[in-house]
Order: structure tokens, then sequence, then C-alpha cells
């Protein structure tokens, strides 16, 4: 971060604010605070196979960018595959996630407006390092769902159950 300025933040490679949410690594590149609450930014490398499940913020829109990897997004009933350069924005309320459907790690950036919505992966997530792998043991989902409702972050049950 530039050192004490108002109206402007600088972060370097492999810096900002890491978390393990389930087995993606989410980085907040810059949070609420760093943008006048206007949104956050954050960049999460998933695994193949990976990603968030389904959900929607009830106050947030969201857009997605795949800095790398193959991932297939999902906005609403549309499944769309997605490499790098690919974008899609969900407006507030919209059922989105993606998953890595790659052979490699994947990469994207996501924009949410308005800012705070970092607060829900820097609290449901354990705290992480670039170098760090996923906690051992499966995650804490009971955590993840209480922090999730929280922040109005809506996450139905899979179609099978």
């Amino acid at each position: 971060m530039l050192p004490e300025e108002k109206g402007g933040a600088y972060l370097r490679p492999g810096e900002g604010r890491s978390v393990w949410l389930v087995d993606d690594l989410v980085t907040v590149k810059l949070a609420s605070e760093d943008t006048g609450g206007a949104y956050s930014l954050t960049e999460v490398r998933t695994q193949p196979g990976g990603g968030p499940p389904p959900h929607a913020h009830r106050n947030h829109d969201e857009a997605i960018y795949v800095l790398e990897g193959d991932v297939e997004l999902l906005v609403g009933e549309s499944s769309l595959p997605a490499g790098a350069g690919s974008c899609v924005y969900a407006a507030r309320g919209t059922l989105h996630a993606w998953r890595n459907v790659g052979a490699a790690p994947s990469r994207v950036l996501t924009v949410i407006t308005p800012g705070g919505l970092e607060g829900f992966f820097l609290e449901a997530g354990e705290p992480a390092t670039e170098a760090s792998s996923p906690p051992p043991g499966p995650p804490d989902i009971e955590k993840v769902m209480a922090v999730a409702a929280k922040y109005s972050v809506e996450i139905p049950p899979p179609p099978d159950q």
C-alpha cells in the first residue's frame, strides 16, 4: 500500500490479505476502506475441480474476470466455458459461481460493488500465505454458512439434496 496516503493504493505481486476459503486461495487486493467503500477487488486461485458453490449476493454486484486457466462460469441458469480474458457480470440476487475445469490452477479477479463483501472472505477463511496450502481436514462449512448469512450471501443446497 502507499504509506499513509489518501486516494490511492499500491500492492506488489503477492501482496494483499490472503485466506483459504475451503480449498480456494482468496487474496483481497483492495478492500472497501481502500476505495472509499466503492468496491473491493480480490484474486482467487482455484485448484482443478474447485471453485465456489453457486451463490447469490443480496447486496452486491460482482464482475468475474478470468486471468489464467479454464473455468466454467455459472450465471443464472447459463453455464459458460471461459478461458483467460473472459469476463462475466452477476447483478445482485443472481445465482453465480465458477468451477476450474482445467488441469492446472486457475486465477480469477473479482470486482464486487459496493465494497464490504471482502469481510466475508476474511472472516470465513483461514489465514494463508501465497506459498501455503489449505488447512488439513475438512472445511468448517457451518462457520462458512454462518458468516455467509451475516454478509447476505445466499448459498442454496445442491440440487440433489
